[in-house]
């Protein structure tokens, strides 16, 4: 047998492996939308494991005036505290969406605003850019592994 048929599998298996698997762009993006607002939503039930289910295991938050958060326990401590604030409240639309020529990292524009209660009763709003980057996990399914915001406004 020649060298040639021997080393024909290897060849076609090293250039299969190297093709990119073509995938629906604009079928990503409205993904990537929906899962945003699907995450919005779920923050006014309250129901923290469904909450922190759109976050990677690696997630990193970086919000106005606090620490950097790395990981999962982190943000679940941050937004268990959230939730004991008085009057508190998120909510948030996306701007804007671009996905990778990979078609497994992503990233949205997004607007949120953010409100609580003073000690006088008085609700205050931040209103914030906000930039999440995504990535596909090993089943394909789109969590947030980069998540930072950037005061908009003054307090209202």
């Amino acid at each position: 047998m020649s060298l040639i048929l021997k080393i024909t599998p290897l060849i076609l298996i090293l250039i299969s492996s190297c093709v990119q698997h073509p995938f629906d762009l604009e079928a990503e993006k409205q993904k990537l939308l929906q899962i945003s607002h699907e995450w919005s939503e779920s923050v006014a039930t309250g129901d923290l494991e469904t909450i922190l289910s759109y976050w990677a295991d690696d997630a990193i938050m970086i919000s106005p005036y606090e620490p950097i958060l790395r990981g999962k326990d982190e943000i679940r401590k941050m937004i268990e505290e959230s939730f004991d604030v008085p009057g508190f409240s998120i909510s948030w639309e996306p701007v804007s969406v671009a996905i990778s020529k990979s078609g497994d990292m992503g990233y949205l524009i997004e607007e949120n605003r953010i409100s609580w209660l003073d000690e006088k009763e008085t609700e205050v709003v931040m209103r914030n850019n906000v930039v999440t980057i995504w990535r596909k996990d090993s089943d394909g399914n789109w969590k947030n592994v980069v998540d930072m915001m950037s005061p908009k406004s003054t307090f209202e």
